[in-house]
């Protein structure tokens, strides 16, 4: 019997359990969610459909889900663990045959009453599993190199099928999710180091290639690099995304043009306006205290996850709060930097805020699994 286990029985059963959710963080994944849907309605021009309203009764389920996922003991998710990356693995494996096409990618499985994206699953069910491998493995072998091979192998596999979809953005998130939880765990500075002068180099040599005979990728492909450092040369074509997003940003000052005043979102020369450049309407709207206080509200998130992981008792609790807080981190740092042309669009949602349905439910399971470590804890 495992620690956990042995522990469980001093947790209060039934519904006393709900008294110790953590209902501050609760409160502001709330919070976070009518912020979505306050934009969804002024994207939608002043309409609960086809946007606000579904995503409003996705969130009212995946509070239910996040809530059935914390009453249940932290060592059950923490057995299950492989099981639900093998689930996913299938998953994505499935996408490959069976996938729905959207938008020039094939990442979708039609379920009937909704789109899944098994690579949104991925992105919990590997920290889960990774979390559960360092709980498993002996301290004193986490940086011996085999044993290091291990979770580079469980990262790149699923990472791999992600890239067929093509997903570059969550491709990107599960490598350093996943590298992010091994840094954690204690695997040691050198391997990362190691990772990242080799990254550095591989950038470098690929810049020196072009016009060689030895050049490393596409012409396209370096056109595609030119725009994004330098959107104003293709302003109609690959630029056009990022040159109205900073118009957005930019319109909208300290204060903003007021709640659905924005004229790049109202006359429709924001695309994606409900999806991934959300936030720019926000920040329209309402200006840089908008967008300040959404930011805010994302660091209080991530800092009650990191107290409900130092309270933990056990190396899973800890580890899966603290991937999770960084997978929610990487989610709304890399979509920010992405609409200010900081990051290359890559396709990621603003969490919570982004229209969408499989991101926000498995997103609150994730947070679920935050919860169930706090409920379950010895007291």
């Amino acid at each position: 019997m495992s620690y956990l286990e042995s522990r469980a029985k001093s947790v209060p059963s039934g519904l006393r359990k709900i008294l110790y959710l953590n209902w501050p963080l609760t409160l502001l994944l709330a919070s976070v969610a009518g912020v979505g849907f306050l934009m969804l309605y002024s994207v939608a021009g002043g309409s609960f459909s086809p946007w606000a309203e579904p995503q409003a009764k996705r969130f009212a389920l995946g509070m239910a889900v996040m809530i059935m996922v914390a009453m249940v003991p932290i060592w059950f998710w923490r057995n299950i663990s492989v099981l639900a990356y093998l689930m996913s693995i299938v998953l994505l494996l499935a996408v490959e045959f069976f996938g729905t096409v959207g938008m020039g990618a094939q990442r979708w499985i039609d379920i009937g009453f909704m789109r899944l994206q098994p690579s949104e699953l991925m992105k919990i069910t590997l920290v889960m599993l990774l979390a559960a491998y360092y709980d498993w493995l002996p301290t004193e072998k986490t940086s011996r190199l085999f044993w290091v091979l291990v979770p580079v192998i469980m990262i790149l596999f699923p990472t791999f099928l992600v890239l067929r979809q093509p997903d570059l953005g969550t491709s990107i998130l599960l490598m350093a999710a996943g590298g992010g939880v091994m840094f954690l765990a204690g695997v040691h500075w050198a391997y990362f180091a190691t990772v990242i002068a080799g990254a550095v180099g591989l950038v470098t040599a690929v810049f020196y290639s072009r016009g060689t005979d030895w050049q490393l990728i596409k012409d396209y492909q370096f056109r595609r690099i030119d725009t994004f450092l330098d959107p104003s040369q293709d302003p109609l074509g690959a630029g056009y995304h990022i040159t109205q997003s900073k118009i957005a940003l930019g319109s909208g000052g300290w204060s903003g043009r007021g709640f659905m005043q924005g004229t790049q979102s109202r006359l429709n020369f924001l695309p994606e306006k409900h999806t991934d450049f959300i936030f720019t309407t926000l920040a329209e709207e309402f200006g840089f205290i908008g967008g300040f206080t959404l930011l805010s509200i994302y660091v209080l998130i991530i800092v009650f996850c990191v107290a409900t992981a130092l309270a933990a008792r056990d190396r899973f609790s800890s580890l899966v709060t603290l991937g999770i807080a960084i997978t929610f981190f990487l989610f709304f740092a890399v979509n920010m930097s992405m609409v200010m042309g900081l990051a290359p669009v890559v396709g990621v949602p603003l969490p919570l805020v982004s229209y969408g349905g499989s991101a926000m439910l498995v997103l609150l399971a994730a947070f679920g699994l935050v919860q169930s470590a706090n409920v379950h804890r010895p007291r």
